[in-house]
């Protein structure tokens, strides 16, 4: 049984975790909400924008997580999610199946989401391709 009371209370001020580079993905920039060390490793949320210009996007991968979640707070990012583009806009919530291909290949300068993952140490899996990927748009 889940021993909920093994995590701490956490409360990170805007101003706490500067954005920074280092991520998963070096055209993004992160800002950890402190979810990780509260959570002792069960949960990772953080902050992801847009740093520079999509060219190659992130590939084809899938997680190796058990929950995974995209809220999309400003702008948007085009996703393949298996076959299908999926257009994710402010205030869009999409859940990733454990185990789903995809790749995020576009995407507007002002992009910014929230990810919530569990466990906090998730891995990202290359597979192979799924099929060919549009273009992403020129950032003007």
């Amino acid at each position: 049984m889940l021993d909920r009371t093994s995590t701490l209370f956490s409360h990170v001020k805007g101003t706490d975790n500067p954005w920074a580079s280092g991520g998963l993905r070096d055209f993004f920039l992160y800002r950890d909400l402190g979810i990780a060390a509260a959570t002792h490793g069960k949960v990772i949320a953080h902050l992801v924008k847009a740093n520079l210009p999509p060219e190659e996007g992130t590939g084809w991968h899938r997680h190796e997580a058990d929950f995974q979640i995209v809220i999309m707070i400003q702008g948007w990012a085009k996703f393949m999610y298996e076959d299908q583009v999926t257009l994710v806009e402010a205030g869009d919530c999409v859940h990733q199946r454990p185990g789903i291909r995809h790749y995020l290949f576009d995407y507007s300068p002002d992009m910014e989401y929230l990810e919530i993952v569990s466990p906090a140490d998730f891995k990202t899996i290359d597979v192979e391709p799924v099929c060919e990927i549009p273009k992403p748009g020129a950032w003007v």
